[in-house]
């Protein structure tokens, strides 16, 4: 059956009339309106042994910071509403607030390095953040906001707008209406009013020359502070410490909430500007059987200094929901972004250990357009001893990409070029008439993925609340299309892919609080996801391959001692393989069997003492390739080791306010291709760093930090996934100070 095309616009105004509409009649709602002696549920600070009420959270207050104030006592599970950790049958972390003002984090990439599992696979000096999650591949563009995909920065995501990055490990179909990844899925909550009047003024430098300003104002009003408003706003620009980098980014996020005794509303309106002179390319690879060169140090640009990436990101989101009874909300919520890039780029690939490569530029501007939505009923009862907690969601979204509309040999560029990863050689100012260079204005449509998913599950609780069994599934519709868009290969517009199916993925999960500290899990969960893509060395390039089926076991255990939480995690997940065959087509020849282990703490230990980390081990295996040539062999990119370990230490016996952090990061060796002959190094990373808070003469609280990451100026390939090498950032150095007025 044919899914009809939706491009979001009805379902986003919808839900923004909503929020106008009923945050304008949220007066009249006053607790008499709930039933004659009927409590209202704590729905929104859910701590260890908490009961979950009907509400999401997002657009409310938070889980309350676990011990440390590092990450949170709960996250947000999509259409099962906020959960507490410890009772959550899967592997999940919220980094707060207060992690990424210590780390002094911008990009959601800077706060997954805290996850062992979780790794970056482009360098910092590109436009983009990229990530493996258990070993796969999970890109930005898979990052969700507020519960809602395809609205963040497809390339990406910026912090000043954000209070907590959340990370659910494992394929995430039950809980998320977007495709996702298998890996896991980075969900972003984003910044509300404050009860307290919030004026903070952050100065920042970062090396070589690079400076920058932020402006975090928030309030709350009204007899019960139910309106709140969070602004935010930052620009930065400068030399980085890439050789003749320069970004310069622009970030204004604002933020709209309603909290009253039956309804939340919140409305959300994001905008990017990210413009960087001589970015490094996240395609840079090496030729087939050649040993692999040392990394050269982290300052060293291949990069030409007048290529460039330029780009523009706005986005829209809203959230209603509404207490229909002290047990069951419903609610609603869409968005929609746009994104445009313009750039000129060079790749590179390394054909001799001597570090000789080959550069080519090239150029590709686009458009990346999502829209998403959902609506859903979420309620919480009781059958004898045994209470529920019922979910049942209707989501949709559609990513629309729009590139090329013109013929390659109509853009005339430099060709390929010898260069050398140690020496760059860069080509003259002038060998490219950039002014003549088509832009992302007015491009046809290249490929579009439209999901349409219906989701329910139930929560079983037995025996007072302590074996917790969740069993439920979602439905997932997929529409993948690709047109031509080059007007050498026919008409424009022309459709030269289509694929439409469906399939339910099942879920089962399972928590038991062995004591009130101690809690085992276990969870099976199955996820569609789109198929992959055909790059454009395979000699079907282009070709988009059908949904893939994925699917995970994981057991585990968390344990809470009151000042520290430590869990672990056994896992194992199996997605079809992708690859192209040396000389020929790409395809899904294969499987790939991660089977892994992490273990994690986090917390307080001492007075002073603030922990966080762990430690995941990963056999990442390739099955049923063709003929067998490669069964058993490693995947590409997958460290079998991988730590993280970050601590602050408070130093009252110096100064009160005073502190220092260092941060160890490590990356296994691993192997750049499938028969295992290529090696890369693995690698270790420190950082170090010091923080001083006090008062200023108005009472008000100043802080200062100072940080050096890769104190040792250690030169390493950070990932060898996809195919593409990335270099490992130099030694850099950051300072800031705030200031609260």
């Amino acid at each position: 059956m044919s899914i009809p095309r939706w491009r979001g616009q009805r379902s986003v105004w919808a839900g923004v009339s909503l929020f106008v509409l009923l945050t304008a009649a949220a007066s009249a709602q006053q607790t008499d309106a709930l039933p004659a002696g009927a409590t209202q549920l704590d729905r929104l600070v859910i701590q260890r042994g908490a009961t979950v009420g009907a509400g999401t959270g997002t657009v409310g207050e938070l889980p309350v910071a676990y011990s440390g104030g590092q990450i949170a006592t709960g996250t947000t599970l999509g259409a099962l509403g906020n959960r507490p950790v410890i009772d959550t049958p899967f592997s999940v972390t919220g980094y707060t607030q207060d992690l990424i003002e210590a780390q002094q984090a911008r990009t959601i990439g800077d706060v997954v390095l805290n996850d062992p599992s979780v790794r970056n696979d482009a360098s910092p000096f590109s436009e983009r953040d990229a990530f493996f999650i258990r070993g796969f591949s999970v890109t930005n563009l898979d990052t969700g906001y507020d519960g809602l995909f395809y609205l963040v920065n497809p390339r990406r995501s910026f912090l000043e707008g954000i209070e907590r990055v959340e990370i659910l490990k494992g394929p995430s179909a039950l809980v998320n209406g977007g495709v996702g990844r298998i890996g896991g899925t980075i969900n972003l909550i984003p910044k509300r009013g404050t009860d307290e009047p919030l004026t903070r003024v952050t100065v920042g430098y970062n090396s070589d020359s690079q400076f920058g300003t932020h402006l975090d104002f928030g309030r709350r009003f009204g007899e019960q502070n139910e309106w709140g408003i969070r602004f935010n706003g930052s620009y930065r620009n400068g030399d980085t410490a890439y050789d003749h980098n320069t970004a310069e980014l622009g970030v204004l996020a604002l933020g709209l909430d309603y909290r009253g005794e039956r309804l939340r509303a919140s409305l959300d309106l994001n905008h990017s500007t990210q413009n960087i002179d001589a970015p490094t390319s996240l395609f840079n690879a090496a030729a087939p059987g050649i040993e692999i060169p040392g990394a050269p140090n982290g300052k060293i640009n291949l990069s030409s200094p007048f290529e460039y990436h330029d780009s523009h990101h706005n986005m829209i989101a809203s959230r209603v929901e509404f207490d229909i009874l002290p047990t069951t909300t419903i609610y609603a919520a869409g968005g929609m972004s746009r994104y445009r890039e313009d750039f000129l780029s060079s790749s590179h690939r390394i054909i001799n250990p001597d570090g000789t490569a080959e550069s080519t530029l090239a150029i590709q501007p686009q458009q990346i357009q999502g829209f998403s939505g959902e609506i859903g009923v979420r309620s919480q009862f009781d059958t004898g001893p045994v209470r529920h907690q019922l979910s049942v969601s209707l989501s949709r979204s559609l990513n629309e990409n729009y590139r090329g509309g013109f013929a390659p040999g109509s853009v005339r560029l430099p060709g390929t070029y010898l260069n050398n990863i140690y020496n760059p050689v860069f080509l003259p100012n002038g060998s490219v008439d950039i002014a003549s260079l088509p832009t992302s204005d007015d491009l046809p449509l290249f490929a579009s993925l439209l999901s349409t998913s219906f989701a329910v599950s139930d929560t079983m609780s037995f025996f007072d609340d302590r074996f917790h069994l969740t069993l439920g599934g979602r439905y997932q519709a997929m529409t993948s299309e690709s047109f031509n868009t080059r007007p050498d290969r026919g008409p424009l517009g022309v459709q030269n892919y289509f694929y439409e199916d469906g399939r339910f993925s099942p879920a089962v999960a399972a928590a038991f609080n062995v004591t009130d500290a101690f809690t085992v899990y276990g969870n099976y969960v199955e996820a569609l996801t789109e198929g992959p893509i055909a790059p454009a060395a395979a000699t079907n390039s282009g070709e988009i391959f059908a949904p893939l089926v994925n699917t995970q076991r994981e057991i585990g255990f968390k344990y809470d001692t009151g000042a520290v939480l430590l869990t672990a995690a056994l896992f194992e997940i199996e997605q079809p393989n992708g690859y192209t065959i040396p000389g020929g087509a790409f395809g899904l020849n294969g499987l790939q069997v991660n089977r892994g282990i992490e273990l994690t703490a986090s917390g307080e230990p001492m007075e002073g003492l603030r922990l966080l980390g762990g430690l995941t081990l990963m056999d990442a295996r390739l099955a049923s390739t063709a003929n067998g040539t490669f069964d058993g062999n490693l995947v590409p990119g997958v460290p079998q080791v991988a730590l993280s370990l970050y601590g602050e230490y408070d130093l009252p016996f110096i100064t009160e306010g005073l502190s220092v952090n260092g941060r160890m990061i490590y990356g296994g060796s691993t192997y750049y291709d499938q028969a295992n002959t290529q090696k890369i190094e693995d690698w270790t990373r420190f950082d170090v760093g010091v923080g001083y808070k006090t008062e200023g003469p108005h009472g008000k609280p100043v802080e200062f930090k100072a940080a050096i990451e890769n104190v040792f100026d250690q030169s390493y390939w950070a990932s060898s996934a996809r195919g593409f090498l990335a270099a490992g950032a130099p030694r850099t150095f950051k300072v800031s100070a705030s200031v609260e007025f």
